[in-house]
Parts: structure tokens; sequence; C-alpha cells
């Protein structure tokens, strides 16, 4: 059998790639991507790398783009895995049709391959974003209303996995929301935060008591794994998050203890935080502030974990664990 993962050179593909290496030395792991690893992401300054220095992705690089009929050089059988974690995801960043282009004529595309060679298990990476932005609690049950195009396409391309799953009953489909995913190489949010605390860049803004669900991404991925080799289910959605879910200022507070920052974070009410963000704006968005990124922050991401943490699969880390394990990933030198 063969391991596919689409959109494989990204963060968690790359941490997917490592953890099917670990378990299984002699697997054929097949990364279809239109990035080869190594090379750094232009639409993200000062990249990090997943990798550590002088490792190597422990998948077999295909260039493919799923916005194309996906053809391989391998032989593929009806035993093969799909994770398929190919999407134009950053938002804001991108033009809304790339969204769209990406995220569902992909979904189209890695379906019909399936399809083609009677593979029978897909697990796709969604997203939160189809819950749209609101402060009261998401659970998988809750109806979806996304409101920016990355989280409409999220939504469409689920749905074309599930019609794909719904054709033939031998068909297993897992679908994971994740929340705010964090780990080595994330290039994201913990890394921003963290460099804002220990640069003094950072304050809350607005509100301390913002919820932002999250999840380590080395526990992701184990629940990925999981799904596959463990789960008898045929179809299931999954929120991907810690649970409870934490708030800024507990995660904060966390970060600071496992990486030894002593580093105030001081508050800033939004009388003078958003004219402040406007004003970045008009200058060229130093250090990324701008009044979206201000905005987004301030808004809750209240996912409910609650499904994961009562089903089967047992978490190896806590939170704090799994910052502790991402900063010896980093030689306990910084969390990027």
């Amino acid at each position: 059998m063969n391991y596919i993962i689409t959109g494989g050179t990204g963060f968690i593909g790359t941490h997917l790639a490592n953890l099917i290496a670990e378990k299984y030395p002699h697997a054929n792991i097949y990364n279809l991507d239109i990035v080869e690893p190594g090379t750094p992401l232009p639409t993200v300054k000062n990249y990090k790398p997943a990798l550590k220095s002088g490792e190597k992705h422990k998948a077999t690089f295909i260039y493919c783009d799923v916005r194309k009929t996906i053809e391989v050089p391998f032989e593929v059988t009806a035993d093969d895995v799909i994770f398929n974690f190919a999407a134009v995801h950053r938002t804001p960043g991108h033009p809304d049709y790339e969204y769209f282009e990406t995220n569902i004529k992909g979904a189209e595309n890695v379906c019909a391959f399936a399809e083609k060679y009677g593979i029978k298990k897909i697990v796709f990476t969604s997203s939160i974003a189809p819950y749209g932005a609101a402060e009261e609690l998401k659970e998988e049950t809750t109806l979806p209303t996304p409101n920016t195009p990355y989280g409409i396409s999220k939504l469409v391309a689920e749905k074309i996995h599930m019609t794909w799953q719904a054709k033939d009953s031998a068909r297993q489909l897992t679908i994971v929301r994740p929340g705010v995913v964090f780990g080595k190489g994330e290039n994201g949010n913990f890394s921003r935060l963290y460099w804002g605390i220990r640069k003094h860049t950072f304050a809350y803004p607005g509100r301390k008591d913002t919820i932002k669900a999250c999840i380590y991404v080395k526990e992701l991925v184990r629940f990925i794994l999981w799904n596959v080799e463990v789960r008898k289910s045929m179809f299931d959605i999954f929120n991907c998050t810690f649970e409870p879910a934490y708030t800024i200022e507990q995660i904060v507070k966390s970060i600071k203890k496992v990486s030894g920052l002593t580093q105030s974070v001081p508050y800033i009410p939004n009388s003078l935080i958003m004219p402040a963000a406007f004003c970045a704006k008009l200058v060229g968005s130093p250090m990324g502030i701008c009044p979206a990124r201000v905005k987004k922050l301030q808004i809750s991401t209240n996912i409910c974990g609650k499904k994961l943490a009562e089903c089967d699969y047992k978490f190896k880390w806590t939170f704090e664990q799994a910052l502790e394990d991402w900063f010896e990933d980093n030689d306990k030198k910084f969390l990027e």
C-alpha cells in the first residue's frame, strides 16, 4: 500500500510524513505538491521549515497540481490511503478566486483519483472557517455559516468528499476541522505571539478572554493516522482542538512559563488599538499590524473539542506538554 499526501510539503503534511516514517520505516510515502520541500514559501515572510536542520522530508516528492487531473508515476492500489491537505489557506492573502480554484477543484480531482483506482480511505483536512466568525460555541453539528471565500471553499470541498463517500458504503472518510495548529514550522499565530511577547511588541488587543481553540501539530497527525488505522466508522467529522479551549491570556501565560519569558504583556483598549492599526496599515503594516488582523485577534475561535476528547483516541500531550515538546524541537531557544 501507499500513503499519498496531497499538499505534503506543507506544515501538517511534513509532520504526518515524519510520523508515518517513524512508525513504518519501509512505507511508501508520496508527497503530491507543487512546492518542493525546502522551498521557502513566497507568501510567508521569514519562512521557517517544519524540518529540523539537515533533516530531509520523509516522503518521495512528486510534482502535482491538484487543480488538474491527477496522474502519478507509481503503481496505485485500492489499499492506498489519501491524506488531502492541498489547499490555499492563508487569509487574508490571496485573491478570492484562488481559494475556490484550488480548494474546490482540488477536492474534485482528489476524489476522482480515488474513484479511478478504487481507493477506499481518505482523510480530508478542512478548517474551522466553515463555521464562520462568531463568539458562539461551535460543535460538529453546528450549521456552517462561512463568511469568507476560504471558509466557503472549504465547506464546498467537504461536501465533495462526502458525495464521494456516499457512493460506496465501503469507503471511509474522515473530515477534520483543526483549530489553530501550532508546532515547529507553523509560520503562524503562535510563532508570531511568542516573538511578540519576547520583543515587547504584543499586547492584549481589546480583550484578554478571547478564546483561541488550538491543537498541537504532532497530536493532530497522530489522530489523523489513528483514524485510518483504528476507527471503524465509515464517515465522521471531528473538531480537532484541546478541550476545553484556552483563552489568549491562558495561552500567553503557558508560552511564557515553558519558554522562560518574563516580559509583561500590556492591555490596550479598542479605543486606542484600532486607530493605531489603521495608521500602521497606511505605512505598510510593520510587524503585520493592520485592522483586519487586530479584528481577527479579537474574535473567539470558540470550537468544541468534546467529541474528540470523548472518542477512543488518547491524547499524547497536554497543552503545556505540547508547548514544551515544541520548545525542545527548537533546542529550547525559541518557538518557531
